[in-house]
């Protein structure tokens, strides 16, 4: 029997607000065949030849409005979620990133210097989508394959509609609703371009974007983000007993001119108003931790959106990050694992 321990992994983040730190993380970000899936020529034109010459500067911008003096909202929520979780934990855990220098490499590093062998790897991403936990658990694998090869590894499935993380949601959500007559809830999740619904379909027919693939039984629902995130909302209406006509989905964080999951974030902010929504309440699921996506686009430049088009009141909800009843689900992951 080899010795045990944790990886927890997340997006990641530029190490600084400059221009050149929010350009070496996009590129890195970005020319993940994962995130943008085209011929890597094609990708490497669009990227290096156009993207990075216009939106690190714009970026930098956007994360200058939520960097904290400790660094990165994302790094340093993350940073304390993991020393929490570490808190009586009776095995090594290590915290990195996706991207950026708080590599996923490090933390395997970080383990080894503790004589780990078997990993069990946590991406902190509730759904499947190849531009996120597909991503960090084939980084992770070819790693190990490449550097670390006497570790073994078992992931943490994702985890959209485990009983405890949709238990957890709910009661942050009903804490941080306390006191705000909403019109309507708006659950806004992480877009992706439709392309790469058809692509996680392993069986090639069953989606179909069509309103009613989601609804099927079927094998491709494992990897369907779409069908994923919509079980989210399904799980936190039932457990908050929320009313048919008080709650919506929506897509946000959109990225060049492809189709991507609909209905668009922004487009229902603006519509929302003048359907007589005045007072608005987003929550944000696909993250466990605030992040630019989060604390930026929605809460500040959706919240202005709304606002401007006519809406009254605007309320995010924050994101689980560091609270002790989250920290003590993952906890209890990890028990569940070691007790194998």
């Amino acid at each position: 029997m080899g010795k045990k321990g944790v990886l927890l992994v997340n997006l990641g983040s530029p190490d600084s607000t400059k221009v050149k730190d929010v350009r070496r993380y996009l590129d890195e970000f970005l020319m993940d065949e994962r995130v943008i899936d085209i011929p890597y020529w094609k990708r490497f034109l669009l990227i290096k030849g156009i993207i990075l010459n216009v939106r690190p500067k714009k970026s930098a911008a956007a994360y200058k409005k939520i960097w904290w003096k400790e660094g990165s909202p994302l790094v340093v929520i993350s940073e304390r979620f993991a020393d929490k979780v570490k808190l009586n934990l009776d095995m090594p855990l290590a915290l990195g990133m996706r991207y950026g220098s708080m590599s996923i490499e490090k933390a395997l590093n970080e383990l080894k210097e503790q004589d780990v062998t078997e990993v069990f790897l946590i991406p902190l991403y509730p759904h499947y989508a190849m531009s996120s936990f597909e991503t960090v658990v084939e980084k992770t694998k070819d790693l190990i394959k490449a550097s670390f090869k006497n570790m073994s590894l078992e992931v943490k499935p994702v985890f959209y509609n485990d009983p405890e993380y949709i238990r957890v949601m709910s009661e942050n959500m009903k804490e941080q609703l306390n006191g705000f007559d909403y019109d309507q809830i708006l659950f806004s999740y992480h877009g992706i371009p439709e392309r790469h619904i058809f692509k996680g379909d392993p069986t090639g027919s069953h989606c179909k974007l069509d309103g009613t693939c989601c609804e099927v039984s079927s094998e491709a629902h494992k990897t369907c983000y779409r069908h994923q995130c919509f079980e989210t909302t399904k799980g936190m209406v039932k457990e908050l007993g929320l009313k048919e006509g008080t709650y919506r989905n929506s897509f946000q964080s959109r990225l060049l001119k492809d189709p991507w999951l609909k209905p668009y974030t922004d487009h229902e902010l603006e519509a929302m108003p003048e359907q007589g929504i005045k007072k608005l309440a987003v929550i944000t699921p696909a993250f466990v931790a605030d992040c630019l996506e989060t604390l930026e686009e929605i809460a500040m430049e959706g919240k202005e959106e709304f606002l401007a088009f006519g809406g009254e009141e605007f309320k995010h909800i924050s994101c689980l990050n560091e609270s002790e009843a989250w920290v003590e689900v993952v906890k209890k992951w990890i028990g569940d694992w070691n007790s194998k």
